[in-house]
């Protein structure tokens, strides 16, 4: 499906934009399974909130245990000072992780398109094995900024590491949060690393380099529902707070090589579900 240049770039830029790859009918087969999620969620058992700035997500056991179950996580500003929703339960979800593609066949059978695997296959891959699916939101006027960061900070691997597999469910532009992206970047140093120590089931995120968010030589990466965008595990990316009447709901995958050894620390681990190859 890839041409040469397209394998080209994703090698040199460590992203790779695919515009209108998949039909409106099989991302709206997604986002149908997203919206019953939320409709059958019940707020007043589960307040938790999804933020990108807490260093400390990992004390929070209903996070833990998403990565074999699906849950979903608050934005910051859906509740009031009381901890009560201060608009409606379909516009308060920041996202629903991390297990759809096991436990819900829309997700499911979505993964398991042709092109997705063969897309894959074409940068490299073997026998790619997919550990976690979210669904993201961004929802209208509070959708959260998620600040710069890099995958391989959470989900950490030997080499080749894992790819991420952002899906626009919806358009997605600058006025409603879409991704930036800084090209080349690939092959800067981790910064970060985020471990859980499970002993105690608390997780702490580390500094491992200081070297700068170069974020002047970043890229608005703008693209029509449909699209897919893929990158490198060390891809400095953002984005912004959506601060249109737009929601930018985006559906994304994290996808490593079978045979990869796995982080042991890696908050998400996946003992009862086992590998789901794509």
């Amino acid at each position: 499906m890839l041409s040469n240049e397209q394998r080209e770039q994703f090698q040199s830029r460590g992203y790779l934009v695919l515009e209108n790859v998949f039909s409106g009918q099989a991302i709206g087969s997604v986002k149908n399974a997203a919206q019953r999620i939320v409709a059958d969620f019940d707020v007043s058992r589960h307040r938790t909130v999804f933020t990108t700035r807490d260093r400390d997500a990992g004390r929070d056991e209903y996070f833990l245990e998403s990565a074999e179950a699906v849950h979903c996580f608050l934005e910051e500003g859906a509740l009031d000072g009381n901890g009560d929703l201060n608009r409606p339960k379909e516009l308060a979800i920041n996202k629903i992780g991390h297990a759809m593609h096991d436990l819900v066949p829309a997700f499911s059978d979505f993964c398991r398109l042709p092109v997705i695997g063969q897309v894959l296959r074409d940068i490299g891959y073997h026998a790619p094995l997919l550990w976690q699916t979210m669904y993201i939101f961004k929802q209208p006027n509070i959708g959260g900024e998620v600040r710069w960061h890099q995958d391989a900070s959470y989900l950490h691997s030997t080499r080749p590491g894992v790819t991420g597999i952002w899906i626009a469910i919806e358009e997605a532009t600058r006025e409603n949060g879409c991704l930036w992206m800084q090209p080349g970047q690939h092959h800067s140093p981790l910064r970060e690393i985020y471990e859980v120590d499970w002993s105690s089931r608390t997780g702490k995120l580390q500094t491992l380099d200081d070297t700068p968010w170069t974020s002047g030589e970043a890229i608005a990466v703008e693209v029509p529902a449909g699209s897919a965008v893929l990158f490198h595990d060390h891809m400095p990316h953002f984005s912004s707070q959506n601060r249109s009447d737009r929601s930018r709901h985006a559906f994304t995958l994290h996808v490593a090589e079978s045979g990869t050894a796995w982080g042991a620390k890696n908050w998400l681990q996946r003992p009862n579900l086992g590998s789901f190859e794509l």
